[in-house]
């Protein structure tokens, strides 16, 4: 299997899976919170038959990556993806995050400029501030993440599994993905360290990037679904497009957090005519 090895601290080097599969302008996915570089397949399967090459990575502490006791900061984890570029030798490329993933392009713009990127999709992301506080007043309470907290300390398996159906929009009447869809979703969330998947739930929830995305100085594309729960469009979203200067904003209507599977096929146009 292909690694890189990641040296962003004192501690012993990390080993980041990837995967890298066609030919052509460079795309590199950044995953989100708690998932891993495989949830990016209805993507890549598209997208390399449409002459592109795809780059999938699993974040330290999840999939296939190594999982360190520390080290979840987004600082770090911007560190990796500057390793991953530069071992892969990668020029003119995209970056393509979802959710959390917008914390390590805002990272990485601000410890390394736009060094190799020539655009930015950002998809349901976090940026640039998820955490309400007085100068954040459409953020979300501190109570909503002390309790994601207590449901993956208490019973992980179970916290994600009713987790995953707010993330697609399940309810009584919407039935958005298969039973086997989240069957295989929460298989995948099990692989990422207990370790890893709180501390990463305090990073995206406390680091405030709002200094840092307006440091984003390429074309930037902003997809946001107005049914998303997880993460409130008015506070992410809109103000990431406002933030941005180049930045176009396309909202989903009523599409929930997890639209990357959900409006696959939308995105998928839009992320190719973008690039």
């Amino acid at each position: 299997m292909p690694f890189i090895r990641s040296t962003q601290t004192d501690n012993e080097p990390v080993n980041i899976y990837y995967e890298d599969l066609g030919k052509g302008k460079p795309l590199v996915f950044i995953h989100g919170w708690p998932l891993s570089g495989a949830m990016w397949e209805y993507q890549v399967t598209e997208l390399t038959g449409k002459g592109f090459r795809c780059i999938t990575y699993d974040r330290r502490g999840f999939g296939k990556s190594d999982k360190p006791f520390s080290h979840y900061d987004y600082d770090t984890m911007a560190g990796d993806l500057k390793t991953l570029i530069d071992e892969l030798d990668l020029e003119d490329l995209t970056l393509i995050s979802f959710s959390m993933g917008g914390g390590e392009v805002a990272k990485y713009f601000k410890h390394y400029g736009n060094a190799h990127i020539s655009k930015v999709v950002l998809v349901s992301s976090v940026l640039p501030y998820m955490l309400e506080t007085a100068d954040n007043p459409g953020g979300v309470p501190q109570e909503v993440f002390d309790e994601i907290a207590k449901g993956i300390k208490n019973d992980r398996p179970g916290f994600m599994e009713n987790f995953a159906k707010e993330f697609f929009g399940v309810s009584m009447l919407k039935h958005p993905v298969s039973n086997a869809f989240l069957a295989n979703n929460l298989a995948r969330v099990m692989e990422a360290s207990p370790i890893a998947t709180l501390e990463c739930a305090k990073a995206f929830a406390s680091t405030d990037f709002r200094e840092d995305v307006g440091k984003i100085n390429v074309p930037t594309l902003v997809i946001h679904g107005d049914g998303d729960n997880i993460v409130p469009i008015k506070a992410t979203g809109e103000r990431s497009a406002e933030l941005i200067k180049d930045a176009s904003f396309i909202i989903y209507p009523g599409a929930a957090h997890g639209l990357w599977y959900t409006e696959r096929e939308q995105l998928n146009k839009d992320i190719l005519a973008f690039v």
